[in-house]
């Protein structure tokens, strides 16, 4: 049955949702903070839109196997005009390290591991202008909702409360069927909610961590590093996390992520200066901006306050809002270092609009809803929650000048040792490859290919080869904290 759905924010969860909808026969209202992009090309995109509803906008994204195979299988006509715009298609075998190459060949699924590479710039012009293109879909720019319309017994969303951001005084209520928060970050329908009886609960853990980006563009002629000819261009040195994000037309860009702690690089990596000379040290990120090969196109600029967020709808088997739903990070957010965010928001765009299309009574279509956003994302969240913590326990350890992972129990020898030799075998053995590759790009839930016998004992058997062996395939080549530190006090005095 068609309804009328109102889409709060026209980022990419919103875009995609309302897309996925719109193939349904809704009609779709998208409500959006937000300037539209400029007209033009994806240089102005990035450059000159204001995106103050994405704080993330101009830090780099990793468009991963679940978010493209997602978009070949619905939106095939979409995915032609990120093509068309210069984003870029990466296969699995072209991911496949050269070591591994003889033992490659192709199996059932490796289709969809491949990558999309291009700026979010660029990815989320095209997207707006698609889902614009359908006819069934209508987005009103510049219009903030400032406020909510309920009815109580039970708590049932009818109406939001609109503002219009270049005037003021022009105030209305809008009205829907079915109400999407889509919203990010800065959504506030759970305070609203729960100013008025509400119970919807948040786990909220800090990653402890800011990163750092910056923005460069080849220089004509010159071609991008081998991916297999240099150090790995991404990894962890224990006392900071590095990598390198190719875009389209030539523009790339750099992170250095760093603990909240290490205030002496934090403060180096502002400079433009200090973050090249310090990303210069780093031997996977020396080959990208030598002098002769690359030209920054921004200054470095940083994302902190990186939680990770899970918001629960449904209290007591009883959902807490009708009418009502919270898709991307308006409902479970992820470390963006991770590059899970994009590929989880389209993920559960396409688990709302199938719910929608199934399950007509409120009370039955948000319980649905919650249970399958548990399935599916909620295992995401957690490995990420996870891949956080370890990462703040190493860079305690580093910073106190303690050895990285030092087991203090049997328990975690064990699952140290297991993750040394899962990081070996994966360096190794193809199919161990294969499976982390599938982990990677969320086309399963984290670590579900361990389940595979073949797995399990190839990593047992290297965990017979002992750690300190193992170990080396998690060493990343780089320079140790106290030597990074001496290279910024020498840059700095130098200057």
């Amino acid at each position: 049955m068609s309804q009328h759905v109102a889409v709060v924010g026209a980022g990419i969860a919103g875009m995609c949702t309302a897309l996925a909808l719109s193939k349904q026969g809704h009609r779709i209202t998208v409500l959006e903070r937000d300037h539209p992009p400029p007209e033009g090309n994806a240089d102005q995109a990035f450059f000159e839109w204001q995106r103050r509803g994405a704080a993330q906008f101009r830090h780099p994204h990793a468009f991963l196997g679940l978010m493209c195979s997602l978009l070949e299988e619905q939106h095939p006509e979409l995915l032609e005009d990120f093509f068309r715009a210069g984003a870029r298609r990466v296969n699995f075998d072209e991911i496949v390290p050269p070591h591994l190459q003889t033992q490659y060949a192709p199996e059932a699924g490796d289709e969809k591991l491949w990558i999309l590479l291009c700026r979010r710039a660029t990815l989320e012009t095209v997207l707006r202008h698609h889902v614009e293109s359908q006819g069934n879909v209508t987005i009103k720019n510049t219009t903030y909702v400032t406020g909510i319309e309920t009815t109580s017994d039970p708590l049932t969303l009818t109406g939001l409360q609109l503002t219009d951001r270049t005037n003021d005084n022009a105030r209305s209520v809008f009205e829907a069927d079915v109400y999407i928060d889509a919203a990010g970050r800065a959504s506030k329908f759970r305070q609203w909610f729960n100013g008025l009886g509400a119970n919807i609960t948040e786990e909220r853990d800090d990653a402890e961590i800011v990163y750092y980006t910056r923005h460069y563009r080849l220089k004509p002629g010159v071609e991008e590093p081998n991916r297999h000819e240099n150090p790995p261009a991404a990894g962890d040195l224990g006392y900071m996390k590095f990598g390198v994000f190719p875009g389209d037309g030539g523009h790339f860009a750099l992170i250095i992520c760093l603990p909240n702690g290490e205030s002496e690089l934090r403060s180096a990596v502002k400079s433009g200066e200090q973050f090249d000379a310090i990303c210069r040290e780093i031997p996977g990120l020396a080959p990208w901006i030598a002098p002769e090969k690359a030209t920054a196109t921004t200054e470095p600029f940083g994302i902190g306050e990186i939680h990770s967020v899970w918001r629960n709808f449904v209290a007591d088997d009883t959902p807490q809002v009708r009418n009502f739903f919270a898709v991307g990070d308006a409902s479970a957010r992820t470390n963006p270092l991770y590059g899970r965010g994009c590929s989880t928001g389209i993920l559960h765009a396409h688990l709302l609009a199938d719910v929608l299309a199934t399950v007509d009574d409120p009370m039955h279509r948000a319980l649905e809803f919650e249970r399958r956003t548990h399935e599916r994302i909620r295992p995401i969240c957690e490995a990420s929650l996870r891949e956080d913590k370890n990462g703040i326990r190493r860079a305690e350890a580093v910073m106190q000048g303690l050895p990285r992972d030092q087991a203090t129990n049997l328990k975690k020898w064990f699952g140290l040792a297991f993750g040394d030799a899962l990081a070996a075998a994966a360096r190794d053995e193809m199919h161990v490859f294969r499976g982390m590759m599938r982990t990677f790009n969320l086309l399963e839930n984290p670590g579900e290919f361990l389940n595979d016998p073949a797995v399990k004992r190839t990593v047992f058997r290297y965990m017979l080869r002992g750690r300190k062996r193992n170990g080396q395939a998690r060493v990343q080549p780089g320079p140790g904290r106290n030597d990074m530190l001496a290279h910024v006090a020498s840059f700095q005095t130098a200057s």
